[in-house]
């Protein structure tokens, strides 16, 4: 399979939480090739399932969120600039001068408004979301036949190859786990697997976790794992809070999550020789597996966390062999039955 590839269509992809559908269309189409029944459901995630030959099989679930931070517009003012709220927890103090697309009634472009250092003050401080103005070039009576308030709003950030296997994109958290369970469906598919399996590609996780509740009721599964980011070092980054670029994928550990599900992942790694990373939390993880673990009676949870570089801003940059050892990481762990320890 081509990653890097696949990468670059889900990336850009459009897909702001709660309009998530042009990037679902195209995770669907990606994971039909796996899963024949995958399909949109009423709350905009993508769902699929492969079944399992063994007798009383567990139902595992792997899930990876579609959504992405941005903004939503809120009112076009006299002048013909445009003022938003954030969707989700974005990076405000990277916000002014970013090239941006306003999704309306068509795909507009924009740039978010800043002051020239020549006219602030030296007290200058990092603006609310409240503050913004997107310019277009478009007049009032414009705008009002193109965007309406409600209408999301997203970072232009096309992908770009860095040295090595790196790569900077907008979004990648959490497309990037999209890829890693499509690289695990990859060297699954001629496996005769004695589980059964369902992938969840969530909508609105960004928001509160919305499509991975509803999602999870109705699959029901036995055991989940959330595959989403994590903080990977940059320069000056504390080592304890951060896990290394290039790493490996980082094992959730933590008092919500499940320890059986932890120790199987970690011993399915150093059988196999896929470098890892732990990733030790004191509570929940800000994650869809937070909405697994009580939903229904009950759905035993961990975590897969990609080392992700400048989260929640405009260019998030990866590494390609996080994303191959992510998914290699959980084809082994489903295939040998680690996940049974």
């Amino acid at each position: 399979m081509n990653l890097t590839e696949i990468l670059r269509q889900l990336s850009e992809a459009e897909g702001v939480s709660g309009c998530e559908g042009t990037c679902a269309k195209i995770a669907r189409d990606m994971l039909k090739k796996y899963c024949a029944d995958s399909h949109i459901d009423q709350n905009g995630s993508v769902i699929g399932t492969l079944d399992g030959t063994g007798e009383n099989a567990p139902h595992i679930l792997l899930d990876a969120h579609l959504d992405q931070v941005g903004f939503v517009v809120t009112a076009v003012t006299e002048e013909g600039f445009v003022r938003v709220g954030n969707v989700g927890g974005i990076d405000m103090r990277l916000t002014p001068a970013q090239n941006v697309l306003l999704h309306g009634k068509r795909t507009i472009p924009g740039v978010i408004a800043s002051v020239p250092p020549h006219l602030s003050g030296s007290g200058e401080k990092v603006q609310d979301v409240t503050d913004l103005l997107m310019d277009t070039g478009y007049s009032k009576a414009e705008l009002e036949e193109i965007i309406a308030p409600g209408d999301r709003v997203s970072f232009d950030t096309p992908m770009q190859l860095l040295q090595g296997d790196r790569i900077a994109a907008r979004s990648m958290d959490d497309r990037c786990g999209i890829a890693a369970i499509l690289c695990a469906l990859e060297q699954l598919k001629d496996a005769q697997l004695s589980c059964k399996v369902s992938v969840l590609f969530s909508s609105q996780e960004e928001v509160g976790e919305c499509g991975a509740e509803t999602a999870a009721y109705s699959i029901a599964p036995d055991l989940a794992v959330a595959v989403d980011v994590s903080f990977a070092r940059g320069h000056g980054d504390d080592p304890v809070k951060c896990a290394k670029l290039g790493g490996g994928p980082m094992i959730g550990i933590s008092p919500t999550l499940s320890r059986e599900i932890s120790n199987g992942l970690i011993s399915a790694a150093k059988r196999h020789d896929i470098p890892w990373q732990p990733e030790v939390m004191n509570g929940t993880t800000g994650t869809n597996a937070d909405r697994f673990s009580v939903s229904r009676g009950g759905v035993r949870s961990c975590t897969l966390s990609i080392p992700l570089r400048y989260m929640h801003t405009p260019s998030e940059v990866i590494s390609l062999a996080d994303i191959e050892n992510t998914g290699k990481l959980l084809a082994a762990w489903i295939a040998e039955g680690y996940y049974a320890e």
